[in-house]
């Protein structure tokens, strides 16, 4: 019969898993106890969380949850980084401490429904994140537009500066 705490670590993880879109496996040993809070309290920023499971529990959830198999990653002192909503946010996030600290690294990861190697799961921080593609994507919708008012505004502009000059030389004449 399995051990009752194992199995209630099982629910926990099933719950993680299910109230996220995916999470980054990081190997976070060496870290301090000021060091891990300050890695969650900027996690947290990012809707995102970090929980430490066993791993060969992590293995039994994911095979029965029907998530892609990174097992072979999930060796060590693994973390495991849950996101809500942007990958992008947490896998800055992470990186963010771990060029800080330089304890922290990439194992793998699960996002958008694949499982990731250590160097896609890090490369999901050099992505811009959704609020910078939202904006890039304002910018280039709005220049065209910019452009067209400044083809419109430039006959009464041209008008406005044949009156100054009308003006200016009425001034001078008189």
């Amino acid at each position: 019969m399995p051990n009752k705490s194992n199995v209630a670590m099982l629910d926990k993880i099933k719950g993680s898993i299910e109230n996220s879109k995916g999470f980054f496996v990081v190997d976070y040993r060496g870290l301090t106890v000021k060091e891990s809070q300050e890695l969650r309290r900027a996690l947290r920023e990012v809707n995102s969380e970090m929980k430490v499971y066993k791993n060969n529990i992590m293995r039994i959830a994911l095979q029965e949850e029907g998530l892609p198999d990174i097992s072979e990653n999930l060796v060590g002192t693994c973390a495991y980084v849950f996101f809500e909503n942007d990958p992008v946010d947490a896998a800055k996030a992470i990186k963010a401490k771990s060029d800080e600290l330089k304890k922290i690294e990439f194992v793998a990861g699960i996002a958008d429904g694949k499982g990731l190697n250590a160097e896609e799961a890090k490369a999901y921080a050099d992505l811009a994140s959704r609020d910078e593609l939202l904006a890039q994507l304002v910018y280039v919708m709005a220049s065209p537009l910019r452009g067209i008012a400044s083809v419109c505004a430039g006959p009464a502009r041209g008008l406005v500066t044949a009156l100054d000059a009308i003006a200016e030389q009425k001034k001078e004449a008189a």
